[in-house]
C-alpha cells in the first residue's frame, strides 16, 4: 500500500505537467529575485506554475504489450477445434479431400517450432490465417449444410458442393501464398543478416 503511494507521488513529480510547470515556477521566482514582481510574488510564481502545466503536453500512455506468440498459440487452439467440428460434419468425399489437404497445410504453418515463431513476426499473415480459420472455413461449412437442406426441396441450379469445393479451393490457394510469402520473409531476413555480417566484416 505505502509503495503504492509512493510510486504514484514519484509519477506526479516527474510528469511532464509538474516539470513544466516547475520550469515556469523558477522564471517567476528569478522575475522576484530582480525585482519584477513585486509584493505579488507568490501570485506570481504561482500563476506561471500553473500556466506551465496547462501548456504541458499530456502525459504518454504506453500500450499494453501484446506477444504475438500467444495469438499464434491461441489461434493454433481454434484451428483444433475446428478440425475437430469438421471430422464430425458430414462432407462430400471431394471436399473432405481438399479439406484434408488444407487442414495438412494450416497444421503445419501452426505447428510449435521455428515456422509459428516466423508467422508470429508477420501480423498480416496471423491476420489472414485467423480470418481463414475462425470464419471463412466455417462459415463455407454451415452455407453448405444450410443451402443441402434448400437444394432438397427445390432441387435445381449449381449444387451445394461444388460451391463448397470451389471455396476450399480459393482458400487452399490463400494458404499457398500465405506461406510463399512467409518463405520470402525469411529469405529477405537471411539476406539483410547476410549483408550485415558482411558490412560487419568489412568494417
Amino acid at each position: 500500500m505505502a509503495t503504492n503511494r509512493v510510486r504514484r507521488m514519484l509519477g506526479c513529480l516527474e510528469s511532464r505537467k509538474n516539470l513544466a510547470g516547475s520550469a515556469c515556477g523558477l522564471v517567476g521566482l528569478g522575475l522576484t529575485l530582480a525585482g519584477v514582481a513585486g509584493a505579488y510574488w507568490p501570485l506570481v510564481v504561482a500563476g506561471l506554475y500553473g500556466a506551465g502545466a496547462l501548456i504541458a503536453p499530456p502525459e504518454r500512455v504506453a500500450p499494453p504489450p501484446f506477444d504475438p506468440s500467444e495469438e499464434v498459440g491461441a489461434l493454433r487452439a481454434d484451428f483444433t477445434r475446428l478440425d475437430e467440428y469438421l471430422g464430425e460434419v458430414e462432407l462430400p468425399a471431394t471436399a473432405e479431400g481438399r479439406w484434408a489437404g488444407l487442414s495438412e497445410l494450416y497444421g503445419a504453418l501452426l505447428e510449435p517450432g521455428w515456422v509459428a515463431e516466423v508467422l508470429a513476426t508477420e501480423p498480416e499473415a496471423v491476420h489472414a490465417l485467423s480470418r481463414a480459420i475462425r470464419r471463412d472455413v466455417p462459415e463455407c461449412v454451415d452455407t453448405y449444410k444450410r443451402t443441402r437442406w434448400w437444394s432438397r426441396l427445390t432441387p435445381g441450379g449449381e449444387s451445394p458442393e461444388l460451391h463448397l469445393e470451389r471455396q476450399l479451393d480459393l482458400l487452399y490457394a490463400e494458404a499457398e501464398r500465405l506461406t510463399a510469402d512467409l518463405r520470402e520473409a525469411e529469405v529477405r531476413r537471411q539476406q539483410t543478416h547476410t549483408a550485415y555480417l558482411e558490412e560487419r566484416g568489412r568494417s
